[in-house]
């Protein structure tokens, strides 16, 4: 096996969920917040993982994630208006599934933005939201059903969903193969599952905030193509976002019997990214111009927050507001 250049070779105290190797090459010691957290790729597959974990996975997201990132136990005002906003454009990549009532299940609901979204429009919604704060709020703003706790340990009617959303929880998961074998007992016959991920070939970001305590795991079209695939799942189509830093797959389930060699191509799916990752220098950041464009983005969401937030009395009529005159859902960009 060929190793990555100037990276010799370390075993990992995790084994790899999506190919079970354990010789890996580390890609970073600090997080963004500067503290260690030692971030390796395996070199059979390019799977990247926090090795060893940074926290207990299960206390920090029932009681400090939020906190930690949000600064707050229950969603603030400007946070439910950028959900509600994230929910429209997520309604905007499902939106022609939804043509007629179906059960969905929304997993990581958080405040509760895209079920509510949803529910307006007639679907039968469930959530799942393992931080008590989050989905307390959700259920007595807006009367969703929440389940709060994590997927993978909560009893599901099987086959019970017509459609499955797990928007940017996979990376937060300590077992994501664990996770996606639970979702497929979930699907119905022909359901679809849409999993949306970072992608961890992007160069939108600044260089030192690519890893962080939060994700766990990171994944790009091969890798998460892979893992679905592994555990009885197959990609249906995928998207990548306008500035290539989010991942978007619809999966279902496999027909018949198939054989999953998870490092078929591994050695050259891991070195590419290893390169990309190495490449992406704050020399090159900021030579592009990513970070310019984010800060005026930033800018403009400030101002039109305070304009739009001036008359607030609850989520809810917020929500109702912002999904009063929804757009239509275009077909998204699609790549095989």
């Amino acid at each position: 096996m060929t190793q990555h250049a100037n990276a010799p070779q370390q075993t990992c105290s995790i084994p790899c969920n999506l190919c079970g190797g354990t010789g890996v090459s580390v890609l970073a010691n600090r997080s963004r917040s500067g503290k260690p957290l030692r971030t390796v790729i395996c070199e059979k597959c390019g799977l990247v993982w926090s090795d060893p974990l940074p926290h207990s996975p299960r206390a920090f997201y029932e009681d400090d994630y939020r906190v930690s990132y949000k600064g707050t136990y229950h969603p603030k005002p400007k946070h439910i208006l950028r959900a509600g906003k994230v929910a429209i454009d997520r309604y905007r990549k499902i939106g022609r599934l939804l043509s007629r009532s179906l059960s969905v299940l929304d997993v990581g609901t958080g405040g509760g933005e895209f079920a509510y979204l949803l529910q307006t429009l007639g679907h039968s919604v469930s959530g799942i939201e393992p931080n008590k704060g989050y989905a307390e709020y959700s259920i007595g703003e807006y009367r969703l059903r929440v389940d709060v706790g994590f997927v993978q340990y909560l009893e599901l009617p099987a086959q019970g969903f017509d459609i499955i959303t797990i928007w940017h929880v996979l990376e937060h998961t300590e077992d994501p193969a664990a996770v996606l074998t639970k979702l497929r007992t979930l699907l119905k016959p022909g359901g679809v599952l849409v999993v949306e991920v970072p992608n961890i070939e992007a160069t939108c970001q600044s260089p030192k905030s690519t890893f962080h305590e939060a994700h766990i795991f990171h994944f790009n079209i091969t890798t998460l193509r892979k893992l679905a695939e592994k555990v009885g799942l197959s990609e249906k189509e995928h998207s990548l976002s306008e500035d290539g830093g989010n991942i978007t797959m619809f999966i279902q389930k496999t027909t018949g019997t198939a054989v999953v060699d998870a490092q078929s191509d591994g050695v050259e799916n891991s070195e590419r990214i290893a390169g990309i990752v190495r490449g992406h220098t704050p020399l090159r950041h900021y030579a592009s111009s990513h970070p310019y464009s984010r800060f005026l983005r930033r800018v403009r969401r400030s101002m039109g927050e305070q304009r739009e937030l001036g008359e607030f009395s609850s989520g809810k009529q917020l929500l109702d507001k912002l999904y009063r005159e929804l757009p239509a859902a275009p077909e998204p960009a699609r790549h095989s």
